[in-house]
């Protein structure tokens, strides 16, 4: 859980930008974990799946070569369609912190964010209502589990598509292209992904592709805590919600963020004194929606809502919410990504 909470009189919060408070508001909030957002009877998710399924993912994931092919594009019921029909609600694990993606409005109270209306578009094509639904907060760490416990119906929530996840989950068609890239103070000697980290305190999120991506190559940078998935885990340079890793850099306990550059992007907003670093990502990575492992009912429909959402050019649905929430952070993105299907 985070501990920033605990330290608001930190000196290195001076010098922050106007809305460092809202930013450590947002990571007391981030700490709570599967909180519901609105309360239900409708039971668990329940996603069901067979074993041949499984089996089939299983074996897909393990010959993976283009993580982003999913399942054709359908409008039929099935099973798990059938559950949220029953129960009249879609339940939805979304981020409620990530500015410009999924985030609460402090005036009005609402979820909004590019990831929110695509929530709103799944809920509105599958129950006739983008209202109907049932919005519970997870943290970055727990996107999987809440899928694989049924707590949630789909996960839309910055989440890339890549073949690890694939053994545990499926994934829609690509909905956003994204990348990783370095997020630091302007007047940080940090150059980008590069020998500029030597020495530095990284932060990322628990279960990201950027800690994966520190993994790999840290170019000798500190990223790791002591006791790491532990109860004695301090969680400062891995943690649970990728926006605590902003109060971090924030109360000068580290250096820098690696992070999608897509929630980068809103978190330089929220705070403009730091910024991107590096001219491009250094990754490229897609998001997809996820639903529980051999929801294939479910993951058809989505990518069904997907053709529609993307359809009209620059008159679709997916460009008006791409220029309402994330054209000012990342500008000049002309169309979504196309969708990939599987032939097996």
């Amino acid at each position: 859980m985070s501990r920033s909470k605990d330290r608001p009189g930190r000196g290195g919060l001076r010098g922050w930008g106007g809305v460092t408070g809202m930013a450590v508001a947002c990571a007391v909030t981030a700490a709570v974990t599967l909180l519901p957002l609105a309360h239900h009877d409708g039971g668990p998710a329940g996603a069901g799946t067979s074993g041949g399924v499984v089996t089939a993912d299983r074996t897909r994931a393990e010959a993976c070569t283009e993580p982003e092919a999913s399942m054709p594009a359908s409008g039929a019921d099935g099973p798990n369609i059938d559950r949220i029909k029953e129960r009249g609600k879609l339940i939805a694990g979304v981020d409620q912190n990530s500015f410009r993606w999924g985030y609460r409005n402090p005036e009005s109270g609402d979820l909004e964010g590019f990831d929110i209306d695509l929530v709103r578009a799944i809920a509105d094509d599958l129950l006739g209502d983008p209202d109907a639904v049932i919005f519970r907060a997870i943290p970055t760490n727990q996107r999987i589990a809440a899928l694989e416990n049924d707590r949630v119906d789909v996960v839309v929530r910055t989440m890339t598509i890549n073949c690890k996840r694939l053994e545990q989950v499926s994934f829609s068609t690509a909905y956003f292209q994204a990348g990783q890239q370095v997020l630091a103070p302007k007047e940080s000697p940090i150059t980008g992904y590069d020998a500029s980290l030597k020495g530095k305190r990284v932060c990322s999120a628990e279960g990201s592709t950027a800690y994966e991506a520190l993994e790999e190559k840290s170019f000798g940078a500190l990223y790791k805590d002591d006791f790491d998935g532990t109860g004695r885990d301090p969680d400062r340079l891995t943690v649970p919600n990728q926006l605590d890793c902003l109060v971090r850099l924030q109360l000068g306990e580290v250096d820098a963020v690696v992070t999608d550059n897509a929630l980068a992007a809103g978190q330089a907003a929220q705070d403009p004194a730091v910024e991107l670093k590096g001219k491009d990502p250094f990754t490229t990575e897609y998001y997809g929606v996820a639903t529980k492992k051999g929801s294939d009912d479910l993951v058809a429909r989505v990518n069904k809502v997907l053709v529609d959402y993307r359809a009209g050019g620059k008159d679709s649905a997916w460009m008006r919410s791409y220029e309402k929430w994330l054209a000012t952070g990342l500008p000049g993105i002309t169309a979504p990504p196309a969708p990939k299907y599987r032939t097996d």
